[in-house]
């Protein structure tokens, strides 16, 4: 890893991989694709997949690990489904609807998850799966959304949600389509890539 050399590029999904997650505190992470699957990997073993599910109905868009329940992680698809799913057994633990771009848990503890579908984003309490809030205040499509570290605010394509008084600011500075959220949890800063060909920081 120190020389930045690829390890090792499994290519058993049979269309575009849309999300890759590791699991917290190991070297296993999660696949999700187009091609309707969800698949297991181990990085210290990467040649082949752990296991698969494939009996999906629809392309699996996104996915994510609880950060504290590690054996527990949910996706979404592009009908609108979000399944949690247990690790261990995989097998599926609960379905809800809600997600079809993007679903992240409430970093460090878990308690919330975040779920893109068309131009809302919703926050669901993990353990009782209840809509808690609705974030509706897009006017585009929203493709993804980014915690701070603490998990007091959540940003979707530059619109800061602050969890506890439920408020919004819109920032403006993209020219384009923003295509990627990343927030460093050293800094804070948050990190927008669009399709105008820019990376900005934010803090």
């Amino acid at each position: 890893m120190d020389t930045l050399q690829t390890e090792s590029t499994p290519e058993e999904h049979k269309l575009v991989i849309t999300d890759v997650r590791f699991r917290p505190n190991s070297s296993q992470l999660v696949t999700a694709s187009v091609d309707k699957s969800v698949r297991l990997w181990d990085a210290a073993n990467p040649n082949y997949c752990v296991k698969a599910y494939n009996g999906h109905t629809s392309p699996v868009m996104s996915l994510d690990f609880h950060p504290k329940k590690t054996d527990l992680f949910c996706f979404c698809d592009s009908d609108n489904e979000i399944r949690y799913w247990n690790l261990n057994t995989f097998s599926c633990t609960r379905m809800s609807k809600g997600g079809t771009a993007q679903v992240r848990f409430q970093p460090r503890i878990g308690y919330f998850l975040a779920a893109v579908s068309d131009k809302v984003v919703s926050i669901f309490d993990v353990e009782t799966d209840r809509q808690t809030l609705a974030f509706q205040g897009h006017s585009e499509m929203v493709n993804y959304i980014c915690w701070d570290a603490k998990g007091d605010y959540l940003a979707s394509s530059l619109e800061l949600w602050n969890m506890a008084e439920n408020k919004s600011m819109t920032i403006s500075g993209h020219e384009n389509i923003i295509s990627a959220l990343a927030q460093s949890p050293i800094t804070g800063m948050i990190a927008s890539a669009s399709h105008d060909s820019s990376v900005k920081l934010w803090k």
